[in-house]
């Protein structure tokens, strides 16, 4: 079993989305979760987050954000962070799972220098852009993540 954790900032936007779309392909053998590195515990998804994803067909009105913890940490074989400098956060919090902690564009196609844009507070239009970009990487994660799984 491989376990994907995706982390954010408050996880209500990203990685959420990101969660959403990963569990959306329905892949045997991954469970997916998120989480964030200044989370309010409980919070929904973003109304836009939760928008953009029905109109690609996929509800997600049950998220609750969660605040990355040491039980999140030891559940997952990945940890798939949004920017740079959420990498940073997490391996300064758990220095232990460094060698698990990527950005999601570093896991993809390995391009460490690119970020994830967060679309808070902005219009619908950079939640789709939002939702299009980690919809194309994701088409790369599953790729890694079935090899692995092998």
């Amino acid at each position: 079993m491989t376990r994907v954790l995706f982390v954010c900032t408050g996880n209500t936007c990203r990685s959420p989305m990101a969660e959403a779309i990963l569990k959306s392909k329905n892949l045997p053998g991954i469970e997916v979760k998120s989480a964030g590195v200044y989370a309010m515990d409980g919070s929904a998804a973003s109304e836009n987050t939760r928008k953009v994803l029905a109109e690609h067909g996929i509800v997600f009105d049950s998220h609750q954000a969660s605040m990355l913890n040491d039980e999140l940490v030891s559940w997952t074989s990945y940890i798939i962070t949004m920017t740079a400098s959420h990498k940073a956060a997490v391996i300064s919090m758990f220095p232990d799972a460094a060698g698990k902690i990527f950005t999601l564009k570093e896991f993809a196609i390995g391009n460490s220098k690119s970020d994830i844009a967060d679309p808070f507070g902005g219009p619908i239009e950079q939640y789709r852009h939002t939702y299009n970009e980690m919809n194309d990487m994701m088409i790369k994660i599953i790729q890694r993540l079935q090899t692995e799984n092998r």
